[in-house]
């Protein structure tokens, strides 16, 4: 009798492997991180054969430590770091070139060539997005273009592209040998190369890519089976796919219309459900899938992405050395009032949403002799907060809807001074979940969902609680000047690659 439903979660810098009860509750838990590699300034790569194998460790470690027996386990969803795109051998299994990242900026001149006809929202009303090093669809490309003999042996079928929740579920199910070949829309949507209304690959976005169809997988919906996992998981249904942030949106219960989540990682990703109907942005946000559960009718989100925050704590931990674990952070930041008048633009890989400029770069404004540690990783937590707010002022226009109270989870949100900096800098509640782990929830709940371990998505809001809830302290007139000053030195990080 299956009692539980899990999830791989393959993050940008760890995977995990978590095992849920029927409430929603986390019964068992294994993590593993596996290397960044930075060939070059602004190159950002992953092992992918390294992220298969700590796949299957996360899997073993999960199931010995919480003595769970893989029949006891009803289905399982997989939920990735989005954009990472791999291309790998059909009969081997090997990558051709190591996963380039979704923080990598290698294709700004594939995107520039392709924007010099019609600007960087030249595709947007077909896939949702603008020009940005941040898809995969360029990144395919430039394997393609750079990588000896790839373009020739795609153009015979011998190599397979994925984002890495393909390359997860196709080692999964068998790989060489008998691997399924899929995605889901919500990582679809996240190539440029899927059309936003008929849900499959677009044929002229391939053209202008010079990507040949044969190697893309096919495009299924976020809940439903696939196929069946061989190894330590022998046997059970592969039955959810999502986008990390779309599965977090998924773990949230953000069900209707007008729901936004806002997931604080190595990014922060804010998503707003907007119903069965894509809504095209006109302040720098992208239209995303946001799930579709089997023969169900898509559902769309309006999404703001930022490219770095709690990738900044880690800075700070890596490269300064001014902390030694991510936590220390915000004791050090509680060390002073305020930021002293410092802001901290962590534009490391250009600025995402919603301004959509790669070649701006991270920039600390408003240093004086006065200046500590304290206040530099104060001004760190508040980059976050500020960001956040940047992006649901774009939400709030572009969707009339004015948010009432922000739902948030991801690793950040146990950091209880950016979580009431956040309510103040936004002027709204933020209500943190019982469980924070919503992105491997989310996964887990889709797969559930697909051989009926959970009924409807009723049974999931049933089980969606509240932890905490901050509500706004700060003064009015504070917030805005706090706020004018963050816009300020924003544009300071503008231009500065030639």
């Amino acid at each position: 009798m299956a009692k539980y439903s899990a999830a791989v979660d393959q993050g940008t810098t760890s995977t995990r492997f978590m095992i849920f009860n029927h409430e929603g509750q986390v019964v068992g838990i294994d993590q593993k991180e596996h290397e960044q590699i930075f060939p070059k300034a602004g190159w950002v790569e992953h092992d992918a054969i390294e992220i298969w194998t700590r796949t299957q460790e996360v899997i073993a470690g999960a199931l010995k430590k919480s003595g769970i027996s893989p029949a006891e386990i009803a289905a399982v969803g997989i939920t990735n770091q989005r954009e990472t795109a791999v291309v790998w051998d059909k009969a081997t299994g090997k990558p051709v070139y190591n996963a380039i990242v979704w923080q990598d900026t290698r294709t700004d001149t594939i995107c520039n060539d392709l924007a010099k006809e019609g600007g960087q929202d030249r595709f947007r009303t077909t896939v949702g997005l603008p020009l940005a090093t941040y898809f995969s669809g360029p990144k395919v490309k430039w394997i393609l273009d750079n990588v000896e003999g790839v373009r020739a042996r795609a153009e015979k079928n011998e190599v397979l592209f994925g984002n890495i929740d393909t390359w997860v579920i196709w080692n999964l199910t068998g790989g060489p040998k008998g691997g399924v070949h899929v995605t889901d829309v919500s990582n679809a949507s996240r190539t440029m190369l899927m059309n936003l209304e008929t849900l499959d690959w677009d044929a002229e976005m391939l053209k202008v890519l010079g990507i040949p169809r044969a190697m893309l997988p096919a495009i299924k919906a976020s809940s439903e089976v696939y196929g069946y996992a061989v190894g330590a998981l022998e046997g059970i249904p592969v039955a959810g796919d999502l986008g990390d942030q779309q599965a977090a949106l998924f773990g949230q219960t953000c069900f209707s219309a007008g729901e936004a989540k806002n997931t604080y990682g190595t990014g922060c990703f804010m998503l707003l459900n907007t119903g069965t109907k894509p809504v095209q942005s006109k302040n720098g946000l992208l239209t995303t899938l946001g799930y579709k559960i089997g023969n169900e009718p898509a559902v769309y989100c309006l999404e703001g992405s930022i490219a770095i925050t709690g990738a900044l704590v880690q800075w700070l931990r890596d490269n300064l050395k001014m902390i030694e674990k991510s936590s220390d952070v915000e004791p050090l930041a509680r060390t002073v009032e305020d930021n002293g008048g410092i802001y901290f633009v962590p534009a490391f890989s250009g600025l995402f949403a919603p301004y959509w400029k790669s070649d701006a770069r991270g920039a600390v404004v408003g240093m004086t002799r006065f200046i500590n540690r304290g206040h530099i990783a104060r001004a760190a937590l508040e980059a976050t907060a500020f960001q956040t707010r940047e992006v649901l002022e774009a939400m709030n226009k572009d969707s009339g809807v004015d948010l009432t109270a922000l739902k948030v989870d991801g690793g950040m949100v146990y950091n209880e001074l950016l979580m009431q900096f956040q309510s103040d800098i936004l002027g709204v509640p933020v209500v943190r979940p019982q469980v924070a782990e919503t992105t491997a929830l989310g996964a887990a709940y889709a797969a559930g969902l697909a051989v009926g371990f959970w009924k409807n998505v009723e049974d999931l809001r049933s089980n969606w609680a509240k932890d905490k809830e901050w509500k706004p302290e700060m003064d009015a007139a504070l917030r805005d000047k706090e706020y004018q000053g963050w816009k300020k030195a924003v544009t300071r990080t503008f231009d500065w690659i030639e």
